[in-house]
């Protein structure tokens, strides 16, 4: 097929066409970099969260069912019938409580997490974060702790050093208001990578936890399941099952307004980016025009020897998808080394410019992630190469449309 021959040939329109050959490499390096940039951002947001997920999971159970000074025997026949479901790998009683934590002289808001260390490592990973975890450290009627490593910092605390937890119960007195005061020990210091864990959460042995709080703790179950995205489903079903004294909530309740605002933000960042690509994309019409308009002496040549309207159109169509199809193969090449490398060129920024890209304390996680995935590429490669298509339309129509006689009339 001459056409495509001749197609290629009309890329490098000429010495004497340096504007439009300029104009042709930044038509297809505009093509690239939105497809690199594209890649780039979304896997950067699918590592986000994934990054932040895993980090969840390193401390939350898959699903958590919930209720309020639940009785022994209670929990033992809810665990014993959840236990059966076939999804099921782990199950573990727990005990939430919230307290003032006093150390260094200084006041926190804590969240205590009583747990039970036997059983603890069914469903969750934070007795694997934490140094020197062993059970041993745990015992009931130790009130020894495991604190984050952010909290830990804040308050200069190291292991053997004491904490006051003070209860926010208010027991009946003739003094008023009492509140309950109590010394722990710090056993171990947790790192989930969280900072919203590592800076607010305390572990202690479920036993002590009840002893000291007694009446503002909420019992439950924690379940850990063979796939977590069966967790809504599964939820579901417990309600079912179990009735309505407890509340069952998966692992998506927890920070799901921030998932929420990611994939939103996913989705308009995709729009947006997929309009840089079509203006990009749509540079190539200018291009491919006053290439019509150059080579009108050459498409009334080839008319009259022959060349038939179709051949015209396959001529300018190729010229178009041949710099569409270089311009996306480029980007997804350089967007998939971008995405795999975004930790390193994000460390050369931080040291360059002298700024921290994820500054502890404002973001969920201290590193900029990466998940480059296939699919994500796939689409956006295809797209891409619709929009180049499309952008190739209306030159190749009117190439085929002029007519021999009115182009050479002035030749």
């Amino acid at each position: 097929m001459y056409e495509i021959f001749v197609g290629l040939r009309f890329i490098k329109a000429g010495n004497n066409s340096n504007f439009i050959n300029f104009i042709s490499f930044l038509s297809t390096a505009g093509i690239a970099l939105g497809v690199a940039t594209l890649i780039i951002v979304l896997s950067v947001m699918n590592g986000f969260q994934k990054e932040v997920r895993d980090k969840m999971l390193g401390v939350l159970a898959h699903v958590e069912l919930i209720t309020r000074n639940a009785e022994f025997s209670e929990l033992e026949n809810i665990r014993e019938k959840v236990s059966k479901h076939p999804d099921v790998v782990g199950i573990a009683p727990f005990i939430d409580a919230k307290s003032i934590l006093l150390g260094d002289g200084r006041l926190e808001g804590v969240f205590v997490k009583g747990i039970d260390p036997d059983l603890e490592n069914e469903v969750s990973d934070i007795l694997k974060l934490t140094s020197t975890s062993r059970d041993s450290l745990l015992p009931p009627g130790s009130f020894n702790v495991f604190i984050g490593k952010q909290l830990a910092d804040k308050l200069a605390l190291e292991y053997g050093d004491s904490i006051i937890l003070i209860s926010t119960e208010s027991p009946a007195s003739v003094l008023g208001f009492v509140p309950r005061i109590k010394k722990f020990k710090i056993s171990g210091i947790f790192d989930t990578g969280h900072f919203q864990y590592d800076s607010n959460l305390i572990v202690c042995n479920k036993e002590d936890v009840k002893k000291f709080f007694r009446y503002s703790t909420i019992d439950g179950l924690r379940i850990r399941l063979n796939d977590m995205n069966n967790a809504p489903s599964f939820a579901n079903e417990i309600k079912i099952l179990i009735g309505d004294k407890y509340i069952v909530r998966d692992w998506t309740y927890e920070n799901k307004n921030w998932f929420a605002a990611v994939q939103i933000e996913k989705k308009m960042m995709t729009i947006i980016l997929m309009l840089i690509i079509g203006v990009a994309a749509f540079n190539l019409v200018s291009m491919l025009v006053m290439t019509v308009s150059e080579k009108k002496s050459d498409i009334a040549i080839l008319r009259t020897m022959g060349a038939t309207k179709k051949s015209i159109l396959l001529i300018f169509f190729t010229q178009g998808i041949c710099l569409g199809l270089i311009g996306v193969f480029s980007g997804l090449v350089l967007g998939s080394v971008g995405a795999l490398n975004v930790g390193d060129i994000v460390r050369v920024v931080e040291v360059t410019f002298g700024f921290e890209v994820l500054p502890e304390g404002i973001y969920l996680i201290d590193k900029v992630p990466s998940d480059l995935r296939l699919e994500d590429m796939f689409s956006i490669g295809v797209v891409s190469l619709f929009l180049t298509v499309l952008s190739t339309i209306y030159p190749c129509l009117k190439a085929m449309s002029l007519e021999p006689a009115a182009a050479l009339r002035y030749e």
